[in-house]
């Protein structure tokens, strides 16, 4: 029987920014990239140092490529709760996986990361001296190494009370950093097209990681708004598509959302935002529709559907339809007839996503969207569930002191099939009332956007 082989340990250092969405995404790269996430640490909670097995430099090096929740990663080659323990972890580690690394002709630095507590240069140049047992042969170079090695000290998350010594210190070589610089230039604020619920880029970014987006997908988003989650997927590779209900925004027209301007300009679309980061080529369209009444052919589509349901915070949940019921025997409305808008329930809109998404979701692809939730009476019981989707990760969003939004990814996992299940009308029941609860209503049946709930 083949031996399986052996994986080497690395380092991941991550933001501590979005703690529940870490997990999720850094278990969905791996898995994109042909790795499984393998760790010897029992809970990860609010910690920056995670030690993980994975099989080959490369998948490290992707998962990089792509992570916005990690700042870098390292091959760990030595680890321990005190400096003695580190220096007795390094001596055994093996000698022939460190040469490849410190040969003559190679230029190196180290380099002192503390979390939590501040250290003098004086201090930092003592633990440098320190490590000459390592068998270094090559010339230190501070501008331009070929090799980084890192000592990580860990002093903890709590800054009232740092300790003396360091709870874990670990020694690695950085293999690579992480994407963290994307939040800052796709940011919403330098965006030449913006509504009043654009997603924030950081968010953006780990949606599409957690629908494992990849180059030449097919990506789709059936609340669109102003396209921010289309541009963290074709910043990925992936094609875009998009439909939404409102025409104005879907056409860039009417008033503006930033501040000092009244209306939007002639070249303010999601087509406009798309070619500002140089990614309009994997812009396929976006059109008017109605996400209750879709109107695709049957088939599977979309490798991913990566969306933002309106849910009464800045924006009300709508369709098209009429207030009246329709004459019997009236079979279609002329063709003169423009539907009126009417209030969308989420547990109606959340039954109508899944279903879509069951239906139109290759084998495997995922769907990820955000689900509101009234912190008092939620329970996991009440996250919608479909048979031919699989529950991948639940991420909880603090919004204010009693409500809050859950990240969502669920997978396909079977072929649709046109039959009725009940399964997700219990879990619904609360949606329904939290709607009411959420987006109140005046005597007409309006929202009363004067008392709807803000989100920060």
């Amino acid at each position: 029987m083949a031996m399986s082989c052996p994986l080497n340990r690395y380092l991941l250092l991550m933001a501590q920014e979005h703690l529940e969405f870490r997990l999720p995404e850094i278990k969905s790269l791996l898995s994109l990239f042909g790795g499984q996430f393998i760790s010897s640490q029992e809970t990860y909670g609010k910690s920056p140092f995670w030690i993980l097995s994975i099989p080959s430099e490369d998948i490290a090096r992707n998962l990089m490529k792509r992570t916005v929740c990690a700042k870098s990663i390292f091959e760990l080659w030595g680890h321990g709760k005190s400096p003695e323990e580190l220096y007795s972890s390094l001596k055994n580690y093996p000698v022939e996986k460190m040469v490849p690394f410190l040969h003559s002709d190679s230029t190196y630095k180290i380099k002192i990361h503390t979390f939590n507590k501040t250290l003098t240069q004086e201090e930092k140049v003592k633990r440098i001296d320190a490590l000459e047992f390592l068998p270094f042969e090559g010339k230190v170079n501070l501008k331009k190494p070929q090799h980084i090695f890192s000592v990580l000290e860990d002093y903890g998350l709590d800054s009232n009370r740092i300790p003396e010594n360091p709870h874990n210190i670990y020694f690695g070589r950085w293999i690579a950093d992480g994407q963290r610089e994307l939040i800052e230039s796709y940011s919403v604020k330098k965006r030449h097209f913006i509504g009043n619920t654009s997603m924030d880029a950081g968010l953006s970014f780990i949606m599409a990681n957690h629908g494992k987006v990849k180059e030449n997908d097919i990506v789709f988003d059936p609340f669109v708004g102003t396209g921010g989650l289309l541009i963290a997927s074709a910043h990925f590779g992936a094609y875009v598509y998009g439909t939404d209900i409102d025409y104005n925004t879907v056409h860039g027209l009417g008033k503006a959302s930033r501040k000092n301007q009244k209306w939007r300009g002639p070249d303010e679309n999601i087509r406009a935002n798309l070619r500002q980061y140089g990614l309009e080529k994997y812009y396929l369209d976006v059109l008017v529709s109605d996400a209750s009444k879709p109107s695709w052919r049957k088939g599977t589509y979309f490798d991913a559907i990566i969306t933002d349901p309106p849910y009464g915070i800045r924006e009300s949940t709508r369709k098209t339809g009429s207030q009246k019921e329709i004459p019997k025997g009236m079979e279609k409305c002329p063709e003169s007839h423009v539907p009126v808008s009417l209030s969308y329930h989420l547990s109606d809109m959340f039954f109508d996503l899944l279903n879509f998404a069951a239906e139109t979701l290759v084998l495997g692809g995922r769907l990820v969207y955000w689900l509101p939730v009234y912190t008092p009476e939620y329970t996991e019981e009440m996250v919608p569930w479909h048979p031919c989707l699989r529950l991948i990760s639940n991420c909880e969003q603090k919004l204010s002191s009693h409500t809050s939004r859950r990240l969502i990814t669920m997978e396909k996992v079977k072929e649709f099939e046109n039959t009725k299940w009940k399964g997700l009308w219990s879990s619904l029941e609360f949606l329904h009332c939290f709607s009411g609860w959420f987006m109140p209503l005046d005597s007409a049946g309006h929202p009363r956007e004067d008392i709807l709930v803000s989100s920060p």
